[in-house]
């Protein structure tokens, strides 16, 4: 996104942010409609990756599915751009949680909580409410360009008590920090975005699948509590807590970390056949990708 681009999305989020909830959610919509037709490559991309994941749906079924996806990602953005006006503690009612003993198992260790998911649902609106109502929340994050828009996005989860933390040794460190001070990490592993995963099947094919959080849980003894969030059709969230990954080590780290990294990926790979049309990642993960 050029700089251009960058005030073109501030002019469109100080509108989103001003309107009632469903007329924000209808201009996502509209916008999400051209999107679709005109993307030269998320489109694609995401259609490719819908056909590796539901390997018998038909053509019509996977444009359905493109449709699907994108109309549900433009409302998590509009929920992104309202977040600075929005009072969080009264969506509370908005979010209903299944497997919260997990959660609240995990806490009782005392060694923090590595929330794992992958790129699926309003997970900014249900990070809010947690920070908000539970603890204080660290996400792992991608630095967007421009910096400007980065930087807007940090500080507007900043003030919810959310610490967005780069992908890189700095923000490693302060992950580390966060976990023995029993916060909670959310993480996706869904997506190889710094481009040192480990190549490993995911829904039978070969793709490189990031291991950070393996290696913390197994080094820290945190554990791994794999989370699926995702928009219900009355646009309330819906999110699932599932049992515990605890990372323990046998003497062969390289074997922990793949046994452990492959046992968070078949939960991963549950929550987006559940789900694919909110599972919303238009990048090239498997060789053949547009």
């Amino acid at each position: 996104m050029q700089e251009w681009g960058w005030r073109g999305f501030k002019i469109v989020q100080s509108i989103i942010e001003r309107l009632p909830r469903a007329w924000a959610y209808a201009l996502a919509v509209f916008a999400a409609r051209f999107a679709w037709w005109f993307s030269p490559l998320a489109r694609p991309r995401l259609e490719y990756n819908l056909k590796v994941v539901c390997p018998e749906a038909s053509p019509a079924e996977i444009r359905r599915l493109s449709w699907l996806n994108f109309r549900n990602h433009a409302k998590a953005y509009a929920d992104l751009m309202m977040l600075p006006r929005t009072r969080v503690v009264e969506m509370r009612p908005l979010m209903h949680v299944e497997g919260w003993e997990h959660l609240e198992q995990a806490r009782a260790i005392g060694k923090g909580v590595m929330v794992v998911s992958c790129h699926m649902g309003s997970y900014e609106v249900t990070a809010a409410i947690w920070s908000a109502t539970l603890a204080p929340v660290t996400f792992f994050a991608e630095e967007l360009e421009p910096r400007s828009l980065f930087e807007s996005y940090r500080d507007t989860r900043a003030r919810l008590y959310i610490s967005v933390l780069p992908l890189d040794l700095a923000g490693l460190r302060k992950v580390t920090q966060a976990l023995r001070v029993n916060e909670l990490v959310i993480t996706a592993v869904d997506r190889d975005i710094t481009g040192t995963g480990r190549v490993m099947p995911f829904f039978g094919r070969p793709a490189p699948i990031p291991t950070g959080p393996t290696t913390l849980a197994l080094r820290m003894g945190t554990p791994l509590l794999p989370v699926c969030v995702y928009r219900l059709p009355d646009d309330s969230y819906k999110v699932e807590g599932t049992p515990l990954i605890i990372a323990e080590r046998t003497g062969d780290d390289d074997a922990d970390e793949l046994r452990v990294t492959q046992q968070l990926l078949r939960q991963i790979e549950e929550f987006i056949r559940r789900h694919p049309e909110q599972w919303h990642v238009p990048h090239r993960i498997w060789e053949g990708s547009p």
